[in-house]
C-alpha cells in the first residue's frame, strides 16, 4: 500500500511499507498461545522509523489461531 500523503516524522521520507503482527492480550491468551491482538506497522523505507496502529480482530481468527 502507498500512499503519497504519508511523511515519515524522523526524516521527511515519503516511501514506506506496511506490516502486520499478532500479539497476546492478558494472562488466559499468554497460557493458551492466543495471539488476539493484532497491529498494523508503518516503516519508513529510508530510516526505519517504524509506528504501529491497533486493528480490529474477528473472533473466528481468534478461534482459528487457538487451533493452530
Amino acid at each position: 500500500m502507498k500512499n503519497t500523503n504519508y511523511i515519515c516524522p524522523k526524516c521527511a521520507n515519503k516511501t514506506f511499507e506496511t506490516g502486520e503482527i499478532r500479539a497476546t492480550g492478558g494472562t488466559l491468551s499468554k497460557i493458551f498461545d492466543v495471539q488476539n491482538k493484532k497491529f498494523t506497522s508503518v516503516t519508513c523505507s529510508n530510516c526505519t522509523y517504524t509506528e504501529f496502529y491497533k486493528a480490529k480482530t474477528s473472533a473466528l481468527s481468534n478461534i482459528f489461531d487457538l487451533f493452530t
